[in-house]
C-alpha cells in the first residue's frame, strides 16, 4: 500500500489579514448596464449624416445661406407676405420714378412696381432651379446606377449616350430645343417652367451620370456589398441598401451647387427672349426688361435690384454646396 503524496501548506503570515470580497449590490449591479446601453446607443447614433450636420452648424457661412434659401423660398411661395401691391397694376404717371415713399425700389418704364415684379418673379426663376437640378438628379443620378453597376453593354450604350449630350454646350442646346417646341401666349405659367426644365435637363444630365457611375464603380468591390452578395441579398437590396447611400453624396452636393446655375441659364434663356415670355414674371425677364435702349442709364433701379436677387440667390446655393461638400467630404475636414 503506497502513501498519497500530499502538498505542503505554506506557512500563513499573522501579519496578513485576509481580505473578504462582497458581491457588488444590486443597485451598482442594476446601474452599469444602463451605462453601457446608453454609450452602446450614442456611439450607434453617429453617422456620416450626422457627423457632417456637427460640422456644418459651427460653420457661420451654413447658416447665412440657409437663412437666404428660406427667405427666398417663403418669397417664392408666399409672395404676398412681401408686398400687399399688385404686380401687374402699372400707372404710366409714375415711370421711371426712382426708389422713395410708397416704393422700395422705385418704378419701371411702365410705371409697374419694382419690388413688387421682383418679388413676383422669384417664383418662376426659383422654381425652374429646383425642378431642373431635382429631375436632372434623378435621370442622371438612375441612368449612372444602372451603367455603374450593370456595366457590359448596358455600360457602353449609356456612357456613348451621355458623351453626344456632354458634348452639346447646355445653353446652345436648350436654344435649340426651346424653339423646337411651340407654345402659345395664353399657356398657363408651368407650361413655360416645365419646357424651360425639360430643355435644361436634356442637355445637363451627363454631368450627373458620369459622376453617379464614377461612385457606384468606387462602392461596388466593397466587403460589405461583396458579403450582402455572399448572404443572398437580391440586385434590389444591394442597390437600396449598400450602394446607393454610399454614392449618393457627391450627386447632393454637385446637384446642390448646379442649382444656381440652372438659375442663370433661365435667366440668361429670358433674357435673350427665348425663355419665359413676358407674360410670366421672372428675373430674367426684368433684367431683359431693364437692358433695353436707353433704360440703363435712364432708369438704372429697374436693372439693379432683379439682378441684385439674382446674384444673391445663386450664391446662397452655391455657397450651401460648399458647405455641404466640405462637411461630407472627410479628405477635406
Amino acid at each position: 500500500m503506497t502513501d498519497t503524496p500530499t502538498t505542503p501548506t505554506p506557512p500563513v503570515d499573522p501579519e496578513v489579514r485576509p481580505v473578504k470580497v462582497e458581491p457588488p449590490s444590486p443597485a451598482a449591479a442594476s446601474s452599469s448596464p444602463v451605462v453601457l446601453k446608453r454609450k452602446t446607443s450614442a456611439a450607434k447614433s453617429r453617422s456620416l449624416w450626422g457627423d457632417a450636420w456637427e460640422i456644418m452648424r459651427r460653420r457661420p457661412l451654413f447658416w447665412i445661406a440657409a437663412a437666404l434659401i428660406f427667405v427666398f423660398l417663403v418669397m417664392t411661395v408666399f409672395p404676398q407676405l412681401f408686398t400687399s401691391k399688385d404686380p401687374g397694376y402699372c400707372n404710366l404717371s409714375l415711370a421711371r420714378v426712382g426708389p422713395g415713399d410708397g416704393a422700395v425700389f422705385g418704378y419701371d418704364a411702365q410705371g409697374c412696381d419694382v419690388w413688387a415684379r421682383t418679388v413676383y418673379g422669384a417664383r418662376a426663376s426659383i422654381l425652374v432651379g429646383l425642378l431642373t437640378a431635382l429631375v436632372t438628379a434623378v435621370v442622371g443620378g438612375l441612368l449612372g446606377m444602372l451603367a455603374g453597376y450593370l456595366g457590359g453593354w448596358v455600360d457602353v450604350v449609356l456612357s456613348r449616350l451621355a458623351d453626344i449630350f456632354f458634348a452639346i454646350p447646355l445653353l446652345l442646346g436648350a436654344i435649340v430645343l426651346m424653339y423646337s417646341i411651340p407654345s402659345s401666349v395664353d399657356s398657363p405659367m408651368m407650361w413655360f417652367v416645365l419646357k424651360v426644365v425639360l430643355a435644361m435637363m436634356i442637355f445637363g444630365w451627363p454631368p450627373i451620370f458620369r459622376l453617379m457611375r464614377s461612385s457606384v464603380l468606387q462602392v461596388k468591390p466593397n466587403e460589405y456589398v461583396l458579403a450582402a452578395r455572399a448572404l443572398g441579398a437580391g440586385p434590389l437590396h444591394v442597390v437600396g441598401s449598400h450602394i446607393l447611400p454610399n454614392a449618393l453624396t457627391p450627386v447632393i452636393v454637385v446637384s446642390t451647387i448646379d442649382l444656381g446655375g440652372y438659375i442663370v441659364t433661365e435667366s440668361t434663356l429670358s433674357f435673350l427672349g427665348i425663355g419665359l415670355p413676358d407674360t410670366v414674371m421672372s428675373w430674367g425677364r426684368a433684367i431683359a426688361r431693364a437692358s433695353e435702349l436707353g433704360l440703363i442709364r435712364q432708369v438704372p433701379h429697374m436693372l439693379l435690384f432683379p439682378a441684385l436677387f439674382l446674384c444673391l440667390t445663386v450664391l446662397s446655393f452655391i455657397l450651401m454646396g460648399e458647405v455641404v461638400r466640405d462637411a461630407l467630404d472627410p479628405k477635406l475636414r
